[in-house]
């Protein structure tokens, strides 16, 4: 029984510097403990967040360890299970291992640790990686406000015949980076466009400024999603 108890706290500590090294990578708190607990326990949720692992050198090489050790683990816990009343369970041997990840996590959480790194990470994606090959995130994202998304243009939109320099002036912390009309991405001229119905317009900068400039056709999308969703639940 001891030995169980041991071995769900080396889990859980393996799982809390793994959680910890995604947070230093770049990844929010909550989207890095979710991801961490999908790969350990093989459950394998194909979200859009998955995608911020996959598209990362380091998360990615955070991930293969985890699914391996997952998998070991489970092994393991079944031998347990299996032979509870064995010998030779070897617990001073797990609770020197146990007792050596909680010290690295200890580390891993100091805050000069994790600045050192950070840097490492980061300097490990300019060296190897090229520009275009980093995730979106990595290349955009230099703060929490920052966001990139896409906003559909439906019937009832205010903004329907108006010029895209017209509803995004200078002043604003709001870049169009294109827009998608039919199967054409405008980018050249978008910024001298006339706002169609269907259009769906690509845009970059402030989250709150996106979010008042477009209040209206995100509540819209929002509850079109709702709505399919509903459907698709019935």
């Amino acid at each position: 029984m001891l030995f169980i108890v041991i071995y769900l706290i080396l889990i859980a500590l393996v799982l809390e510097v793994s959680s910890t090294l995604l947070i230093i990578s770049g990844l929010k708190k909550e989207i890095a403990r979710f991801q961490a607990v999908s790969m350990l326990t093989a459950t394998g949720y194909t979200t859009l967040e998955s995608e911020l692992i996959l598209r990362h050198p380091v998360r990615r090489n955070i991930g293969v360890f985890l699914i391996l050790f997952g998998v070991f683990s489970l092994a393991v816990l079944i031998s347990i299970i299996s032979s509870l009343l064995g010998q030779n369970l070897r617990i001073p041997a797990l609770t020197i291992v146990t007792v050596g990840l909680a010290v690295i996590l200890l580390t891993v959480k100091n805050k000069k640790m994790m600045g050192l790194l950070k840097l490492k990470f980061h300097r490990h994606l300019n060296q190897q990686f090229e520009l275009h090959q980093l995730p979106i995130e990595e290349i955009l994202y230099t703060s929490d406000t920052d966001w990139v998304t896409d906003v559909h243009i439906h019937a009832d939109s205010n903004l329907v015949d108006q010029r895209t320099d017209a509803l995004l002036g200078t002043e604003e912390d709001i870049l169009l980076l294109f827009v998608q009309r039919d199967d054409q991405k405008i980018r050249q001229q978008c910024l001298k466009l006339t706002i169609q119905e269907g259009d769906i317009l690509y845009v970059y900068g402030n989250k709150s400024a996106i979010e008042e400039k477009f209040h209206h056709e995100l509540q819209s999308m929002k509850l079109s999603n709702q709505k399919e969703q509903h459907v698709v639940g019935m």
